[in-house]
């Protein structure tokens, strides 16, 4: 990705997380993708680690619906913010995953 490229992208990545309902989830891939760089979602990733708290980061999970280490806490930081929203947790990963997954209609 091009440096003139990273800007924009962040913008998009924060602007689409902001966007995700409460008791749904994207995968990092997912946002990637939507945000026109299929193969970022590492980069995804780290815009969730270091990305304005203010954000739902929670609601953002790997590619199987499984927790994230670098979550603040931990992935049982991750598991007690997404039960605080209703989620039931097995294993580090959402349950009824794909269930769960959203795609903004818009896009």
């Amino acid at each position: 990705m091009q440096d003139s490229n990273i800007g924009s992208f962040k913008e998009q990545v924060y602007s689409l997380v902001a966007q995700i309902p409460s008791g749904r989830v994207m995968t990092y891939g997912d946002i990637a993708a939507l945000c026109g760089q299929a193969a970022a979602s590492r980069i995804v990733g780290g815009l969730a680690h270091f990305g304005p708290t203010e954000l739902p980061w929670h609601r953002v999970v790997n590619r199987f619906g499984g927790l994230a280490a670098g979550y603040y806490g931990g992935k049982v930081g991750h598991q007690k913010a997404l039960e605080a929203e209703g989620f039931k947790i097995d294993n580090f990963t959402v349950v009824d995953f794909e269930a769960k997954r959203w795609t903004p209609s818009s896009r």
